[in-house]
């Protein structure tokens, strides 16, 4: 890089884990914290104004979720290597992440010094992948038949979170722009392909995936 810091934006709707983060790069000496947003409105407006090397991005934001705002990311800035950092197990996000275009995906109880490694190797070019997420994507490739999780797209999956999540169907349409009648749909097409009907058992399985912080 020839002494010049990577360039870091945060993308994470609490504003503790934004201070923290900015804290622990800022000791790093070679990293620089240079935007930060709450919510992928906020991430756009700064990826289409400044230039940067690294997007760490948060799966769970406030309205658009992460995986959307990944999306938009490398549609609008392809360059941009994308780390994303979640609360949420690897088992259900971290190959679609991957398969969006992330550069790689870090669960945020991971240790300071694998971030720290994770960010320089994705501003070089690589991929972070850990062992066990290497594995299940050794597993997915050798496999012909999906799981429920697999088989539900990235809107299902972010309606089924929030759903797990306590939201009714007319904050879930409100959050993310649809209406109440599509949200309906989306839940319709999850219970159809977990065989869960009720919101009890579709957040214990959000729970037992992981899915939840």
């Amino acid at each position: 890089m020839n002494g010049r810091k990577l360039q870091i934006v945060l993308v994470d709707d609490h504003a503790v884990v934004r201070g923290g983060l900015r804290l622990l790069l800022a000791q790093a000496g070679d990293m620089e914290v240079v935007g930060e947003a709450e919510d992928a409105e906020q991430a756009i407006q700064l990826i289409r104004q400044s230039e940067f090397d690294v997007a760490l991005v948060d799966i769970g934001l406030p309205g658009k979720g992460g995986l959307d705002l990944l999306k938009q990311i490398k549609s609008e800035r392809p360059r941009i290597a994308v780390l994303m950092l979640s609360m949420y197990a690897e088992e259900v996000y971290a190959v679609r992440a991957l398969k969006a275009g992330a550069s790689g995906y870090l669960t945020k109880n991971s240790p300071p010094a694998t971030l720290l490694a994770a960010i320089r190797k994705v501003a070089g070019g690589g991929k972070h992948v850990s062992p066990a997420l290497l594995e299940r994507l050794a597993v997915e490739v050798g496999r012909g038949r999906k799981s429920a999780s697999e088989a539900l797209s990235d809107r299902e999956i972010e309606v089924l979170r929030r759903i797990a999540s306590g939201e009714s169907l007319n904050q879930i349409a409100e959050a993310l722009h649809l209406s109440p009648k599509t949200v309906t749909t989306y839940r319709a097409r999850i219970v159809e392909k977990t065989g869960l009907p009720s919101n009890a058992e579709l957040t214990r399985y959000a729970l037992e995936k992981g899915m939840l912080s």
